[in-house]
């Protein structure tokens, strides 16, 4: 199924892993192309992976960056973003968006942000004072949170890690939301410790 729907460069990608991680991104990949294809009303078949990175360009060349479809020979009208975590996937999209929109998803597990220099790393002087405002119990937790928003809202606008996180105060920015994720799509409640946010701005 992977080498029906997917482009020589996921698929060129994909084989670049090893074996496990090369099964889950592909997997990824073809679930973000049915959804895609799903909230539009066409085959995934029709759909063609057209990705835009700042440094390497836009196209079907390109597997990696701000993820896309082309169909009938244009881009397909929605906008896209997606997040892995600890076997999880995370999907956003806006279908027929407004001229401008952007959007940026990010799914992370608290034991990603815990180690040493983090914060100095991640976090901006207000981040720092209001993080040690807190019990240290619910620190975990809430520098997680921080990074999600951070995360998604880069990938919103395309600037990804280019820019300090340090640099980006995340605490109250408009069109940043914080995402709750007791339970999938199934109803399965998902494990402990995986946080979420999404960004949308319409320029």
């Amino acid at each position: 199924m992977a080498a029906e729907l997917l482009s020589p460069a996921e698929i060129l990608r994909g084989n670049a892993m090893a074996p496990v991680l090369r099964s889950k991104f592909l997997a990824s990949r073809v679930a973000q192309q049915n959804i895609a294809a799903n909230l539009l009303g066409v085959p995934a078949s029709k759909l063609q992976a057209a990705y835009e990175c700042p440094e390497c360009g836009a196209g079907p060349d390109i597997a990696h960056g701000r993820p896309g479809y082309l169909f009938d020979d244009g881009p397909a009208p929605l906008v896209l973003s997606a997040s892995r975590a600890s076997g999880w996937v995370l999907f956003a999209t806006v279908v027929h968006p407004e001229p401008g929109l952007r959007l940026g998803v990010d799914l992370e597990n608290a034991v990603g942000t815990e180690f040493a220099g983090f914060d100095d790393v991640a976090l901006t002087a207000g981040e720092h004072r209001h993080l040690n405002a807190m019990e240290p119990g619910d620190q975990a937790q809430e520098r997680t949170r921080l990074w999600a928003r951070k995360e998604a809202w880069l990938k919103m606008t395309g600037e990804g890690l280019r820019v300090d996180p340090n640099s980006l105060d995340v605490l109250e920015r408009p069109g940043l939301w914080d995402l709750k994720l007791p339970y999938n799509a199934d109803g399965q409640e998902l494990p402990a410790g995986l946080v979420a946010a999404v960004a949308i701005t319409p320029s």
